[in-house]
Protein backbone atom coordinates (compact mmCIF):
# COMPACT_ATOMS: atom_id res chain seq x y z
CA UNK A 1 0.00 0.00 0.00
CA UNK A 2 1.43 3.36 -0.88
CA UNK A 3 1.82 6.50 1.18
CA UNK A 4 -0.81 8.24 -0.74
CA UNK A 5 -3.41 5.54 0.18
CA UNK A 6 -2.11 5.64 4.28
CA UNK A 7 -2.20 9.80 4.51
CA UNK A 8 -6.28 9.32 2.90
CA UNK A 9 -7.49 6.69 5.02
CA UNK A 10 -5.92 8.61 8.22
CA UNK A 11 -7.55 11.82 6.79
CA UNK A 12 -10.98 10.12 6.34
CA UNK A 13 -11.06 8.75 10.19
CA UNK A 14 -10.19 11.98 11.64
CA UNK A 15 -13.15 13.43 9.51
CA UNK A 16 -15.33 10.52 10.44
CA UNK A 17 -14.37 11.04 14.45
CA UNK A 18 -14.69 14.62 14.10
CA UNK A 19 -17.98 14.58 12.58
CA UNK A 20 -19.08 12.01 15.31
CA UNK A 21 -17.86 14.41 17.96
CA UNK A 22 -19.58 17.87 17.09
CA UNK A 23 -23.28 15.55 16.39
CA UNK A 24 -22.30 14.59 20.13
CA UNK A 25 -21.60 17.99 20.90
CA UNK A 26 -25.01 19.23 19.56
CA UNK A 27 -27.38 16.67 20.61
CA UNK A 28 -26.19 15.63 24.46
CA UNK A 29 -28.13 17.37 26.77
CA UNK A 30 -26.66 17.31 30.56
CA UNK A 31 -29.24 16.60 33.42
CA UNK A 32 -29.51 16.17 36.82
CA UNK A 33 -30.83 13.04 38.47
CA UNK A 34 -31.19 12.29 42.32
CA UNK A 35 -30.87 8.61 43.75
CA UNK A 36 -32.65 7.75 47.10
CA UNK A 37 -30.33 5.74 48.77
CA UNK A 38 -32.85 5.32 51.72
CA UNK A 39 -32.47 6.01 55.43
CA UNK A 40 -28.85 6.67 56.75
CA UNK A 41 -27.56 4.01 59.15
CA UNK A 42 -27.62 6.83 61.60
CA UNK A 43 -31.82 7.91 61.27
CA UNK A 44 -32.48 3.78 60.64
CA UNK A 45 -30.93 2.96 64.64
CA UNK A 46 -32.26 6.41 65.84
CA UNK A 47 -36.03 7.11 64.60
CA UNK A 48 -36.15 10.23 66.43
CA UNK A 49 -33.00 11.53 64.57
CA UNK A 50 -35.02 14.43 62.58
CA UNK A 51 -36.59 15.09 65.75
CA UNK A 52 -33.27 15.86 68.11
CA UNK A 53 -31.98 17.93 64.82
CA UNK A 54 -34.98 20.12 65.01
CA UNK A 55 -34.73 21.03 68.69
CA UNK A 56 -31.21 21.83 68.29
CA UNK A 57 -31.80 24.18 65.64
CA UNK A 58 -34.21 26.01 68.07
CA UNK A 59 -31.12 26.05 70.61
CA UNK A 60 -32.19 23.51 72.73
CA UNK A 61 -29.42 21.26 74.14
CA UNK A 62 -30.88 17.18 73.04
CA UNK A 63 -28.91 14.31 74.09
CA UNK A 64 -30.88 10.43 74.01
CA UNK A 65 -30.27 7.44 76.79
CA UNK A 66 -31.18 3.75 76.82
CA UNK A 67 -31.84 3.60 80.70
CA UNK A 68 -32.82 5.62 83.48
CA UNK A 69 -29.70 4.99 84.59
CA UNK A 70 -29.14 8.15 83.82
CA UNK A 71 -31.78 9.81 86.12
CA UNK A 72 -29.65 10.83 89.14
CA UNK A 73 -27.46 13.05 86.89
CA UNK A 74 -30.45 14.86 85.18
CA UNK A 75 -30.89 18.38 86.77
CA UNK A 76 -34.70 18.64 87.19
CA UNK A 77 -34.89 21.81 87.00
CA UNK A 78 -34.84 23.29 83.06
CA UNK A 79 -35.06 19.61 81.92
CA UNK A 80 -37.48 17.53 79.69
CA UNK A 81 -37.28 13.94 79.98
CA UNK A 82 -39.42 12.31 76.93
CA UNK A 83 -39.95 8.66 77.50
CA UNK A 84 -40.56 7.49 73.99
CA UNK A 85 -39.93 4.01 74.51
CA UNK A 86 -41.29 0.66 75.91
CA UNK A 87 -42.11 0.47 79.55
CA UNK A 88 -42.93 -2.99 80.48
CA UNK A 89 -40.08 -3.78 81.87
CA UNK A 90 -40.36 -0.59 84.44
CA UNK A 91 -40.20 -0.97 87.86
CA UNK A 92 -42.15 0.47 90.64
CA UNK A 93 -39.02 1.41 92.02
CA UNK A 94 -38.32 3.45 89.03
CA UNK A 95 -41.35 4.88 88.31
CA UNK A 96 -41.00 6.47 92.23
CA UNK A 97 -37.54 8.12 90.77
CA UNK A 98 -39.51 9.44 87.84
CA UNK A 99 -42.13 10.92 89.59
CA UNK A 100 -39.57 12.24 92.42
CA UNK A 101 -37.77 13.84 89.25
CA UNK A 102 -40.73 15.72 88.23
CA UNK A 103 -41.73 16.97 91.07
CA UNK A 104 -38.45 18.59 91.89
CA UNK A 105 -38.98 20.43 88.79
CA UNK A 106 -38.72 18.39 86.02
CA UNK A 107 -40.97 17.86 82.66
CA UNK A 108 -41.82 14.53 81.82
CA UNK A 109 -43.64 13.34 78.82
CA UNK A 110 -44.07 9.71 78.13
CA UNK A 111 -46.30 7.49 76.13
CA UNK A 112 -49.82 5.63 77.51
CA UNK A 113 -48.91 1.80 76.37
CA UNK A 114 -52.05 0.00 77.67
CA UNK A 115 -55.74 0.77 77.77
CA UNK A 116 -57.53 0.60 80.91
CA UNK A 117 -59.54 -2.64 82.17
CA UNK A 118 -62.68 -1.61 84.02
CA UNK A 119 -62.85 -5.77 85.58
CA UNK A 120 -59.45 -4.71 87.22
CA UNK A 121 -60.09 -1.17 87.78
CA UNK A 122 -56.02 -1.01 86.23
CA UNK A 123 -53.85 -1.13 83.47
CA UNK A 124 -51.13 -2.76 82.53
CA UNK A 125 -48.75 0.94 82.92
CA UNK A 126 -47.88 1.14 86.11
CA UNK A 127 -47.27 4.96 85.33
CA UNK A 128 -49.74 5.72 83.72
CA UNK A 129 -52.03 3.97 86.87
CA UNK A 130 -50.04 6.56 88.88
CA UNK A 131 -51.02 9.67 87.20
CA UNK A 132 -54.52 8.66 87.78
CA UNK A 133 -55.48 8.74 83.55
CA UNK A 134 -56.84 6.26 81.66
CA UNK A 135 -56.51 5.15 78.11
CA UNK A 136 -59.54 3.86 75.89
CA UNK A 137 -59.84 3.03 72.38
CA UNK A 138 -61.81 5.49 70.68
CA UNK A 139 -64.37 3.41 69.12
CA UNK A 140 -65.87 2.56 72.24
CA UNK A 141 -66.63 5.71 72.79
CA UNK A 142 -69.92 7.22 72.42
CA UNK A 143 -71.34 9.18 69.11
CA UNK A 144 -70.04 12.97 68.52
CA UNK A 145 -72.55 15.80 68.68
CA UNK A 146 -73.43 16.76 65.33
CA UNK A 147 -71.72 20.12 65.39
CA UNK A 148 -68.01 18.05 65.63
CA UNK A 149 -69.00 16.12 62.28
CA UNK A 150 -68.45 19.41 60.85
CA UNK A 151 -64.93 19.91 61.36
CA UNK A 152 -62.65 19.91 58.38
CA UNK A 153 -60.18 17.88 59.72
CA UNK A 154 -61.94 15.38 62.00
CA UNK A 155 -58.70 13.24 62.10
CA UNK A 156 -55.92 15.70 63.64
CA UNK A 157 -55.21 17.02 66.75
CA UNK A 158 -55.80 20.22 67.30
CA UNK A 159 -54.19 22.36 70.34
CA UNK A 160 -55.82 25.74 71.12
CA UNK A 161 -53.49 28.47 72.29
CA UNK A 162 -54.26 32.38 74.20
CA UNK A 163 -54.44 34.87 71.99
CA UNK A 164 -54.17 32.72 68.62
CA UNK A 165 -56.80 32.44 66.57
CA UNK A 166 -56.10 29.57 64.42
CA UNK A 167 -54.94 25.76 66.68
CA UNK A 168 -51.97 23.75 65.90
CA UNK A 169 -52.48 20.46 63.82
CA UNK A 170 -50.83 16.86 64.74
CA UNK A 171 -51.25 13.70 63.58
CA UNK A 172 -52.16 12.06 66.60
CA UNK A 173 -53.04 8.45 66.64
CA UNK A 174 -56.87 8.65 66.69
CA UNK A 175 -57.23 5.13 67.51
CA UNK A 176 -56.58 5.82 71.66
CA UNK A 177 -58.16 8.19 73.84
CA UNK A 178 -57.10 9.79 77.11
CA UNK A 179 -59.96 10.18 79.79
CA UNK A 180 -59.39 12.40 83.12
CA UNK A 181 -61.74 10.76 85.56
CA UNK A 182 -60.24 12.86 88.58
CA UNK A 183 -60.14 16.20 86.56
CA UNK A 184 -56.54 16.51 86.99
CA UNK A 185 -55.69 17.55 83.16
CA UNK A 186 -54.41 21.33 83.24
CA UNK A 187 -54.48 21.65 79.70
CA UNK A 188 -55.66 18.93 76.63
CA UNK A 189 -55.62 18.67 72.58
CA UNK A 190 -58.54 16.46 71.02
CA UNK A 191 -59.39 15.37 68.00
CA UNK A 192 -62.83 15.64 66.50
CA UNK A 193 -64.17 12.34 68.71
CA UNK A 194 -61.20 11.95 70.66
CA UNK A 195 -58.51 13.21 73.16
CA UNK A 196 -54.76 12.58 72.46
CA UNK A 197 -52.60 14.66 74.70
CA UNK A 198 -53.03 16.06 78.12
CA UNK A 199 -51.25 17.96 80.74
CA UNK A 200 -50.96 17.70 84.68
CA UNK A 201 -48.75 19.62 87.28
CA UNK A 202 -46.66 17.07 89.55
CA UNK A 203 -45.25 19.72 92.27
CA UNK A 204 -42.79 21.63 91.05
CA UNK A 205 -42.81 20.26 87.23
CA UNK A 206 -45.05 19.24 84.52
CA UNK A 207 -46.69 15.34 83.64
CA UNK A 208 -47.84 15.47 79.71
CA UNK A 209 -49.43 12.19 78.83
CA UNK A 210 -49.32 11.42 74.77
CA UNK A 211 -51.52 8.29 73.11
CA UNK A 212 -48.59 7.67 70.53
CA UNK A 213 -45.01 9.35 69.49
CA UNK A 214 -45.08 8.21 66.25
CA UNK A 215 -45.81 12.07 64.92
CA UNK A 216 -41.71 13.10 66.22
CA UNK A 217 -40.36 10.30 64.36
CA UNK A 218 -38.76 10.67 60.74
CA UNK A 219 -41.19 9.82 58.47
CA UNK A 220 -43.65 12.20 60.30
CA UNK A 221 -42.35 15.21 62.04
CA UNK A 222 -42.43 17.39 59.13
CA UNK A 223 -45.76 17.50 58.39
CA UNK A 224 -48.57 19.80 59.92
CA UNK A 225 -47.43 21.33 63.12
CA UNK A 226 -45.95 17.72 64.77
CA UNK A 227 -42.12 19.46 65.13
CA UNK A 228 -43.39 22.82 66.50
CA UNK A 229 -45.88 21.16 69.02
CA UNK A 230 -42.29 19.25 69.89
CA UNK A 231 -40.50 22.57 70.62
CA UNK A 232 -43.56 23.92 72.68
CA UNK A 233 -43.46 21.17 74.91
CA UNK A 234 -40.05 21.05 75.68
CA UNK A 235 -39.18 25.04 74.98
CA UNK A 236 -36.07 26.52 77.55
CA UNK A 237 -35.35 23.28 78.82
CA UNK A 238 -32.76 20.65 77.95
CA UNK A 239 -33.83 17.23 76.48
CA UNK A 240 -33.11 13.90 76.81
CA UNK A 241 -34.86 11.45 74.79
CA UNK A 242 -35.02 7.96 76.48
CA UNK A 243 -36.88 5.23 73.24
CA UNK A 244 -34.09 2.24 73.29
CA UNK A 245 -34.36 0.28 76.53
CA UNK A 246 -34.31 -3.13 74.42
CA UNK A 247 -30.41 -3.95 74.16
CA UNK A 248 -29.09 -6.70 72.28
CA UNK A 249 -27.67 -9.74 74.67
CA UNK A 250 -23.99 -10.71 75.68
CA UNK A 251 -24.45 -13.38 73.37
CA UNK A 252 -25.32 -11.49 70.68
CA UNK A 253 -22.71 -9.13 70.67
CA UNK A 254 -19.85 -11.71 71.50
CA UNK A 255 -20.96 -13.18 67.76
CA UNK A 256 -21.13 -9.43 66.29
CA UNK A 257 -18.18 -7.91 67.50
CA UNK A 258 -15.77 -11.36 68.14
CA UNK A 259 -17.13 -14.54 65.49
CA UNK A 260 -13.44 -15.90 65.32
CA UNK A 261 -12.92 -16.02 69.10
CA UNK A 262 -16.35 -17.46 69.29
CA UNK A 263 -14.96 -20.07 66.48
CA UNK A 264 -11.38 -20.95 68.23
CA UNK A 265 -13.45 -21.12 71.99
CA UNK A 266 -16.23 -24.03 70.36
CA UNK A 267 -13.47 -25.75 69.12
CA UNK A 268 -10.74 -25.47 71.66
CA UNK A 269 -14.10 -26.98 73.81
CA UNK A 270 -14.80 -29.51 71.06
CA UNK A 271 -11.18 -30.48 71.53
CA UNK A 272 -11.26 -30.79 75.52
CA UNK A 273 -14.17 -33.42 75.26
CA UNK A 274 -12.59 -35.54 72.64
CA UNK A 275 -9.45 -35.51 75.02
CA UNK A 276 -11.09 -36.39 78.24
CA UNK A 277 -13.69 -38.62 76.39
CA UNK A 278 -10.70 -40.96 74.74
CA UNK A 279 -10.23 -44.33 76.02
CA UNK A 280 -7.69 -45.47 77.79
CA UNK A 281 -6.52 -49.27 76.95
CA UNK A 282 -8.73 -51.35 74.52
CA UNK A 283 -12.58 -51.72 74.76
CA UNK A 284 -13.21 -54.71 77.23
CA UNK A 285 -15.85 -57.30 75.60
CA UNK A 286 -18.45 -58.60 78.18
CA UNK A 287 -17.01 -62.67 77.89
CA UNK A 288 -20.37 -64.72 76.35
CA UNK A 289 -22.76 -66.46 78.77
CA UNK A 290 -21.65 -69.76 77.40
CA UNK A 291 -18.45 -70.18 79.01
CA UNK A 292 -19.92 -69.12 82.58
CA UNK A 293 -18.52 -71.63 84.94
CA UNK A 294 -19.49 -72.30 88.80
CA UNK A 295 -16.13 -71.06 89.77
CA UNK A 296 -16.86 -67.57 88.27
CA UNK A 297 -20.45 -67.63 89.70
CA UNK A 298 -18.62 -67.96 93.16
CA UNK A 299 -15.68 -65.77 92.70
CA UNK A 300 -18.91 -62.97 92.01
CA UNK A 301 -20.78 -64.45 95.11
CA UNK A 302 -17.76 -63.76 96.96
CA UNK A 303 -17.32 -60.42 95.35
CA UNK A 304 -20.83 -59.32 96.40
CA UNK A 305 -20.63 -60.14 99.62
CA UNK A 306 -17.77 -58.31 100.11
CA UNK A 307 -19.04 -55.49 99.01
CA UNK A 308 -22.15 -55.54 100.77
CA UNK A 309 -21.16 -57.08 104.22
CA UNK A 310 -17.22 -56.94 104.01
CA UNK A 311 -14.47 -58.84 105.44
CA UNK A 312 -15.80 -59.87 108.63
CA UNK A 313 -18.91 -61.94 107.40
CA UNK A 314 -16.49 -63.72 105.14
CA UNK A 315 -13.78 -64.56 107.60
CA UNK A 316 -17.15 -65.66 109.99
CA UNK A 317 -18.56 -67.86 107.29
CA UNK A 318 -15.03 -69.52 106.89
CA UNK A 319 -14.49 -69.98 110.75
CA UNK A 320 -18.02 -71.05 110.60
CA UNK A 321 -17.82 -73.90 108.41
CA UNK A 322 -14.88 -74.97 110.56
CA UNK A 323 -16.73 -75.61 113.61
CA UNK A 324 -19.21 -77.10 111.74
CA UNK A 325 -16.77 -79.70 110.34
CA UNK A 326 -14.42 -80.27 113.83
CA UNK A 327 -18.06 -80.90 115.29
CA UNK A 328 -18.77 -83.55 113.30
CA UNK A 329 -15.61 -85.33 113.61
CA UNK A 330 -15.21 -84.73 117.40
CA UNK A 331 -18.65 -85.09 118.75
CA UNK A 332 -18.81 -83.03 122.34
CA UNK A 333 -16.41 -80.13 120.87
CA UNK A 334 -18.83 -77.50 121.56
CA UNK A 335 -18.64 -78.35 125.71
CA UNK A 336 -14.89 -78.13 125.76
CA UNK A 337 -13.32 -74.72 126.78
CA UNK A 338 -11.49 -72.66 124.23
CA UNK A 339 -7.68 -73.90 125.06
CA UNK A 340 -9.14 -77.69 125.10
CA UNK A 341 -11.03 -76.43 121.73
CA UNK A 342 -7.52 -75.41 120.48
CA UNK A 343 -5.98 -78.30 121.05
CA UNK A 344 -8.28 -80.17 119.79
CA UNK A 345 -8.08 -78.55 116.33
CA UNK A 346 -4.14 -78.83 116.89
CA UNK A 347 -4.83 -82.31 116.93
CA UNK A 348 -6.49 -83.12 113.70
CA UNK A 349 -5.17 -80.74 111.83
CA UNK A 350 -1.40 -80.91 112.76
CA UNK A 351 -1.66 -76.87 112.97
CA UNK A 352 0.56 -75.23 115.75
CA UNK A 353 -1.82 -73.90 118.08
CA UNK A 354 -0.93 -70.54 118.27
CA UNK A 355 -1.60 -70.51 114.58
CA UNK A 356 -5.06 -71.79 115.42
CA UNK A 357 -5.92 -69.43 118.02
CA UNK A 358 -4.53 -66.36 115.32
CA UNK A 359 -7.05 -68.10 113.10
CA UNK A 360 -10.48 -68.92 115.22
CA UNK A 361 -9.99 -66.18 117.55
CA UNK A 362 -12.79 -63.44 116.83
CA UNK A 363 -11.59 -60.87 115.03
CA UNK A 364 -12.07 -57.03 115.19
CA UNK A 365 -14.79 -55.16 112.27
CA UNK A 366 -11.62 -52.70 111.41
CA UNK A 367 -11.05 -53.37 107.50
CA UNK A 368 -7.75 -55.52 107.10
CA UNK A 369 -5.21 -54.84 104.70
CA UNK A 370 -5.43 -56.42 101.09
CA UNK A 371 -2.68 -58.69 101.96
CA UNK A 372 -3.61 -59.45 105.31
CA UNK A 373 -6.66 -60.60 104.60
CA UNK A 374 -5.35 -63.16 101.91
CA UNK A 375 -3.43 -64.01 104.39
CA UNK A 376 -6.08 -64.77 107.07
CA UNK A 377 -8.85 -66.22 104.52
CA UNK A 378 -5.72 -68.87 102.89
CA UNK A 379 -4.48 -69.83 106.35
CA UNK A 380 -8.88 -71.03 107.15
CA UNK A 381 -9.06 -72.66 104.20
CA UNK A 382 -5.97 -74.62 105.19
CA UNK A 383 -7.25 -75.78 108.43
CA UNK A 384 -10.96 -76.19 106.96
CA UNK A 385 -9.14 -78.09 104.58
CA UNK A 386 -7.81 -80.56 106.59
CA UNK A 387 -10.71 -81.27 108.69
Amino acid sequence: MSRRLWFGGGALIALLLGALSLYLYFKAMPYQEEIDHGPSPEAQANPYLAAEHFLRKQGLTVSHANSLDILPILDPRQHSLLLLGDRANMSPRQIDQVLNWTRAGGRLLFVAQSVWDEKTGQSNDLLLDRVQLHQLLSKDLKAPPPDVLDDPYPKLTKLYLEDETAPAYASFDTAFHLEDPKNLAQAWANSAKATHMMQLNHGLGSITVVTDADLWKNPAIEQYDNAWLLWYLTADTSVTLLFNTDHDSLPTLLLRNFPQALVALIALIGLGIWRVGVRHGPLLEPAPKARRQLQEHLRASADFILRRSGQHSLLQALQQDILRRVRHRHPGYEQLGVAEQWLVLARLTGQPTRAISQAMSPRPKQRLSSAEFSRQVAHLQTLRNTL
